[in-house]
């Protein structure tokens, strides 16, 4: 057992006088190690429980003859750090995240790891942690958030925390009182859980599933729910068999795991941050996973689902109607995944044989799906020579194809403050930029102005675009990740007001309306901006960072 180099021999007598003096007893040093990494926190809806799922998870263990050691992982609520100082401290936890765990499991030889993370960050940076030591693991998050109960005389409606941030913009236009906002407040969020859609946390959960390294259910099943206590312990029991058998990481997070992962993520229309995570995930399990992989998956995936927030259906709805193994399951059907992948558990052949589609109106048969092609697409032009990306899944028929002068911010809270005084029209183009990994030091998600846009009934006629990121919570024509940054030079810093932006998400271009030589006289004057923070973690964080393009990766 790798555990033996903290336990076994004479020379270990210190070191089990230690694990004594924190009451282990010589018995439990004969067993395996298992390593619990768990999220849980007083500050993060999704992580408030997870003190009770690594219970389970501990209990599991246990029953399968191991010694259960928790220890902590950070995580950030992206929901209470938007629209402030404090996102720019989210993405760039993820990185700490994964080097953290990294530093527990070596320090302290764990024989195995069970990951107990929920949200945005936590998903990708256990996972590229797991995929790094490649050692026996197992993932359980804690769950979804049940969606919430909005009445009004009008009836009642399920509701989400994006529907208070479109709330806000409702009430800057007069379509809505203080008094409603109040009560949504109240009601939106009414429990425990990853927020209720089909935003970035449920993506990656239920892409966790499609990669293998979570057990059927693990994106689904409702956090309050008692089934989600006994996948934990299932979890908990399962991680002895896989060390049992000495089945590691990178021998699941294939290439294969990765495109029926895209795959998935394409019928489901997961959140536009799944672009971002998944390469930096498939790096270190030494997987090339590019932009171009993501559209070649894409152009034959039919999109299955249309979850919150560009519908009134939530995970829950998702779970009731047989969860994501239904969805594999639709997907098999046209041989559109691999089904002899191995996972923790067996192969996904073994996940989807009793699972069926229990609602076509949530779940979609793969012959009536909602568009041929995926939910993600990734676009490339004169304004995004590396790509960016694109939520096609969440993007109004009209918009598809959008023509339109630049609106230039410098800054997120620029554009909030014009979208919410009424400065941008209909046809308009808002660009926001030196908010990539380098030049926002930290890639902010901008959920605050995409909401702003629907609250005011312009998500429809107006696009947005920027070298930041977005909230998987967000809807209408926002395309992020436009790489290079301005920051590093790219395009986006070039635009002047007025510019004609040109979106084609069809063709999967985007372009501005100027010929090369003009770009390359602005080019020859252009100066960048200066960071705007020069000291501590965020100033190291933006020198070490790759392009969104690569997935934000640090640079070897």
């Amino acid at each position: 057992m790798r555990s033996d180099a903290v336990k076994k021999g004479i020379e270990r007598a210190p070191h089990r006088s230690l694990f004594k003096s924190m009451g282990y007893i010589d018995e439990e040093l004969e067993r395996p190690l298992i390593g619990i990494a768990v999220a849980k926190s007083e500050i993060v809806p999704g992580h408030i429980h997870l003190d009770k799922v690594a219970k389970a998870v501990a209990d599991g263990v246990r029953l399968a003859g191991g010694v259960p050691i928790e220890f902590p992982v950070i995580g950030v609520c992206d929901g209470i750090a938007m629209g402030h100082e404090g996102m720019r401290y989210s993405l760039v936890t993820r990185e700490l995240i994964a080097d953290s765990i990294e530093c527990m499991v070596m320090a302290h030889a764990f024989d195995a790891v069970v990951f107990v993370p929920n949200c945005d960050k936590i998903v990708p940076g256990m996972l590229m942690a797991a995929a790094r030591l490649n050692i026996p693991s197992v993932f359980v998050s804690g769950g979804p958030m049940l969606a919430g109960r909005y009445t009004t005389a009008q009836g009642t409606k399920a509701v989400s925390l994006t529907t208070v941030f479109e709330a806000v913009g409702a009430v800057g236009a007069g379509k809505m009182g203080e008094e409603e906002l109040d009560h949504l407040e109240d009601v939106a969020c009414p429990g425990c859980g990853s927020c209720s859609g089909m935003f970035t946390a449920n993506s990656m959960n239920c892409v966790t599933e499609a990669l293998g390294m979570g057990l059927p259910g693990n994106g689904t099943i409702p956090a309050v729910y008692a089934e989600r206590i006994r996948l934990a312990k299932q979890a908990g029991m399962l991680v002895l068999e896989v060390l049992k058998k000495d089945l590691r990481p990178r021998s699941i997070m294939t290439k294969t795991a990765f495109r029926n992962a895209l795959a998935l993520d394409m019928a489901l229309g997961c959140s536009t941050n799944t672009a971002l995570h998944l390469p930096a995930i498939a790096h270190e399990a030494g997987v090339e996973l590019t932009l171009d992989i993501l559209n070649e998956v894409s152009a034959v995936t039919p999109n299955l689902c249309r979850l919150a927030p560009v519908s009134a259906t939530h995970i829950e709805d998702l779970y009731a109607a047989g969860g994501v193994q239904a969805v594999l399951k639709e997907l098999a059907g046209k041989n559109l995944i691999d089904t002899n992948a191995q996972t923790v558990y067996g192969t996904l052949k073994d996940a989807i044989a009793k699972a069926y589609n229990r609602n076509p109106q949530v779940i979609r048969p793969i012959d009536n799906p909602y568009s041929a092609t995926g939910g993600l697409v990734a676009l490339r032009g004169n304004l995004a020579p590396d790509g960016c990306i694109v939520k096609k899944s969440a993007v109004a028929p009209n918009m598809l194809k959008h023509s339109g002068p630049a609106r230039v911010f410098d800054r997120e809270e620029d554009a909030f403050a014009a979208i919410m005084e009424g400065r941008i029209k209909a046809g308009d183009v808002v660009v926001i930029r030196y908010e990539g990994p380098r030049g926002g030091q930290g890639m902010k998600e901008m959920l605050a102005p995409t909401a702003a846009l629907a609250g005011r009934g312009l998500d429809d006629k107006v696009a947005l675009i920027t070298d930041g990121r977005f909230s998987g919570a967000t809807k209408g024509a926002a395309i992020g990740h436009v790489s290079p940054e301005a920051a590093d030079g790219g395009p986006i810093g070039l635009l002047k007001e007025g510019d004609i932006i040109q979106i084609d998400i069809e063709a999967g271009t985007l372009s501005v309306q100027l010929s090369e030589t003009e770009l390359a006289m602005r080019r020859a004057q252009w100066h960048p901006l200066p960071p705007k923070v020069t000291h501590g973690y965020l100033a190291r964080y933006a020198r070490q960072v790759s392009s969104a393009a690569s997935g934000a990766i640090f640079k070897e």
